[in-house]
């Protein structure tokens, strides 16, 4: 093994991460190590979250994120908390801010445990979403999959929350869609250059949302944060909720809020499950031996 750094597997909701500490080093974690990490049994995750030092003034730390396929991500509103855990649980700070692909994302953690991460702003236009073509109104786009008389999904709210969402709306239950099907599909759909996330929404009231997400360069997953931001911003943009609901994913309820500044706050937990040491060239790595 090469030089190891120390790591905690954590997860938000179900939603597997895996928080490696870069901090002291000029490299960054691989595409190669990613993958070997998400095939590693108790290391399988959907998102790394690496934490780097930065120079950024009135910035804490910078995260670099990392998909199960290597590919990198803008944000993760679910790693995000586990990093303010982490963090918090070493430091005893409970306030911070991080520069990421999507920009700087302030979060904290509350006395009850709960976290809460500022997500930023929504982006509605088309060409900074991005999609292959110009859409003016971007809460409802042409696409579709089935029948072109009888679509199984169609119509989505597009938008990005610093990576690009479709969320397609249903009366029916969540569960009843083949998302592990379609997923793939309308990920790599030629409308998203930068794929997307793919995302099955219901309302059950004016501040209830149901959500099951098919996150891009992960697959299924138990709970993703920006989707669930995504989901709610889109809601509220249609007339379908209020600005202030609760996202249940599969993995637990997420709470957003879309406030007044236009920003999304998400409220949600984080929970730690063990840790180890990784070499983030390689991906070999080791529990440590109270978690071994």
């Amino acid at each position: 093994m090469g030089s190891m750094v120390p790591f905690a597997k954590m997860n938000g909701l179900g939603n597997d991460i895996v928080v490696i500490d870069m901090r002291g080093r000029p490299d960054a974690v691989t595409p190669e190590a990613a993958i070997k990490l998400a095939r590693g049994g108790r290391t399988g995750f959907d998102q790394i979250m690496a934490i780097h030092d930065t120079e950024i003034d009135g910035v804490d730390y910078r995260i670099d994120i990392l998909n199960r396929d290597g590919s990198r991500a803008q944000a993760c509103g679910n790693g995000t908390r586990c990093v303010v855990q982490a963090l918090s649980s070493e430091t005893g700070q409970k306030s911070f801010t991080f520069k990421t692909l999507a920009g700087i994302l302030t979060a904290r953690e509350h006395e009850d445990g709960l976290i809460s991460v500022d997500m930023g702003r929504p982006e509605f236009a088309w060409d900074r979403i991005p999609l292959a073509e110009e859409f003016y109104d971007t809460s409802r786009i042409e696409l579709q999959i089935g029948p072109i008389d009888a679509p199984l999904l169609h119509s989505p709210s597009v938008m990005s929350m610093g990576n690009p969402h479709a969320v397609f709306w249903v009366k029916d239950d969540v569960w009843s869609h083949d998302l592990e099907r379609f997923g793939p599909l309308l990920e790599n759909h030629p409308i998203f250059p930068e794929r997307a996330n793919i995302s099955i929404a219901r309302v059950i009231d004016d501040h209830t949302l149901d959500l099951r997400t098919w996150e891009r360069g992960t697959g299924l997953t138990r709970a993703c944060g920006s989707a669930a931001c995504a989901a709610a911003v889109s809601a509220a943009r249609t007339g379908r909720t209020g600005r202030d609901v609760t996202v249940n994913v599969p993995g637990g309820p997420l709470q957003i809020e879309w406030r007044g500044d236009d920003h999304v706050i998400m409220t949600g937990p984080a929970e730690w499950e063990f840790s180890g040491s990784v070499d983030p060239l390689s991906g070999e790595w080791q529990a440590d031996e109270a978690a071994a």
